[in-house]
């Protein structure tokens, strides 16, 4: 099968698999994830075959929906692409990039580095950010029944993987967990450039923020 075959029968399966998924980590949150992923790449020295894969595949089986499990997405997205008959060393390199993409927690080092790795995390990244980013975190908050904010409960700044995984913390803390630090954990030149003018709303929503809650006119 040639690879725009793989493409187009990978968009399918993403499609069908993720028909019922939450909406901050659905077939949108990929389609979004893929067209920034291909942005980032026209820029960089990379393999747009692997980008895409990785891209489509990268949240097959999110491990915050499947009990904290981090294997199964690279399971299920070997399996599928074994299936098309795809290159051992594409989908080794795609298995790599759905295991390192997430954000572990404050303190988490990357054990594997790829330029294919780098733009597809940029760009999972870039969807955290911005207008997209803020909806997706309240729409996940509301999933998970948490709070919107409790001034009495803090920002843990330096969380352990399991801590981060296991927060139940109010999504407003969120901001100031993850979000606000992407800006400066982006990996490429276009990634950081887009990523700055994200974060500048952000900023700009939490000031919005304390002020309603406060009563301020």
């Amino acid at each position: 099968m040639n690879q725009g075959a793989v493409i187009l029968q990978t968009i399918d399966y993403v499609k069908e698999t993720l028909a019922e998924a939450e909406g901050g980590h659905d077939w949108w949150h990929i389609f979004r994830v893929w067209q920034l992923s291909k942005h980032i790449a026209t820029s960089e020295n990379a393999s747009l075959y692997v980008v895409e894969l990785g891209a489509l595949l990268h949240d097959i089986a999110d491990s915050k929906f499947n009990g904290g499990n981090e294997e199964i997405g690279p399971k299920k997205a070997r399996a599928f692409l074994n299936s098309l008959g795809v290159e051992e060393q594409v989908i080794a390199h795609v298995e790599n990039i759905i295991t390192h993409i997430s954000f572990k927690g404050g303190n988490e080092d990357q054990k594997f580095r790829s330029i294919e790795l780098d733009i597809v995390q940029d760009a999972d990244r870039l969807d955290a950010l911005g207008a997209i980013g803020i909806a997706r975190t309240f729409n996940y908050g509301g999933f998970k029944n948490r709070e919107i904010y409790n001034p009495e409960n803090r920002p843990n700044l330096n969380m352990s993987k399991e801590e981060y995984k296991n927060s139940t913390a109010p999504t407003l803390n969120h901001f100031y967990e993850k979000l606000l630090l992407l800006k400066d954990r982006m990996n490429t030149p276009t990634g950081k450039a887009m990523a700055i003018q994200r974060h500048i709303f952000m900023e700009r929503y939490l000031e919005e923020f304390y002020k309603e809650w406060n009563g301020e006119l």
